[in-house]
């Protein structure tokens, strides 16, 4: 087997891991669940500025419902393991070195939330009860991969916009990928490019977003009690 089809099927596999976890215990599985509430609804509050921002706009929502989102996306995942040898011979190798960067981008996320649902002491849940579970799941050379990570999702689709022949290569790619089962990745990747070249350069907002999931993460990571009635507050740029 591929060895690149090996490595996604793997953090795939991880992810179906975390998840069979959540299914054997409903309280773990609802603790998880607030807490992915709980961090859309930080993530809203840091990125509002950019929200309302017609440049970053859309952008800033890719972010939040692709990577993350709340949602449950066992199903289409379930899909995209049948399909990652199609995946890896079909798409050129940078797409494929991306769609591996979010695999490892998901399993990562799913495991420390996971952790996350297993430390926090109950639900809903708050500020105060979220910098309790952060700090005691730890773990800071972890959270600094994640934003590694997300960056480098954003800086491979800010590259696609630069690339006409990659671009061109996906428009051409629809009609094979809704054939081998790839619809959902092909909207993915199209809708990432649309909403990146948008910007006409991705840089600033990146750097923003790196900028702020640092600083707060930091602040979690040192908060003491009393800190916890509203949410983190969000870093001047």
């Amino acid at each position: 087997m591929n060895a690149q089809v090996q490595t996604i099927l793997g953090l795939l596999n991880e992810v179906d891991a975390q998840r069979a976890r959540r299914a054997a215990d409903p309280t773990l599985a609802a603790r998880v669940r607030a807490v992915k509430h709980y961090q859309h609804e930080r993530f809203q509050h840091t990125y509002a500025d950019l929200l309302a921002q017609p440049r970053y706009a859309d952008a800033t929502r890719f972010f939040l419902e692709e990577l993350y989102g709340p949602e449950d996306f066992t199903r289409r995942d379930t899909q995209f393991k049948r399909v990652v040898p199609a995946l890896v011979r079909l798409f050129p190798q940078e797409v494929v070195l991306t769609v591996q960067t979010l695999g490892e981008l998901h399993a990562l996320s799913e495991t420390l939330d996971t952790a996350m649902g297993e430390a926090v002491r109950g639900a809903p849940v708050d500020l105060a009860g979220y910098i309790d579970a952060w700090q005691r799941v730890g773990r800071p050379d972890d959270r600094e991969k994640q934003i590694v990570l997300t960056r480098r999702v954003g800086d491979a689709l800010d590259g696609y916009t630069r690339n006409p022949l990659l671009r061109h290569s996906l428009r051409l790619m629809r009609g094979p990928a809704r054939l081998a089962g790839l619809a959902e990745l092909q909207v993915f990747l199209e809708s990432g490019f649309d909403t990146f070249r948008a910007m006409h350069g991705a840089k600033d907002f990146l750097d923003t977003v790196v900028r702020r999931e640092r600083a707060i993460a930091a602040w979690l990571f040192g908060a003491g009690p009393g800190e916890g009635r509203d949410f983190p507050p969000r870093p001047g740029d």
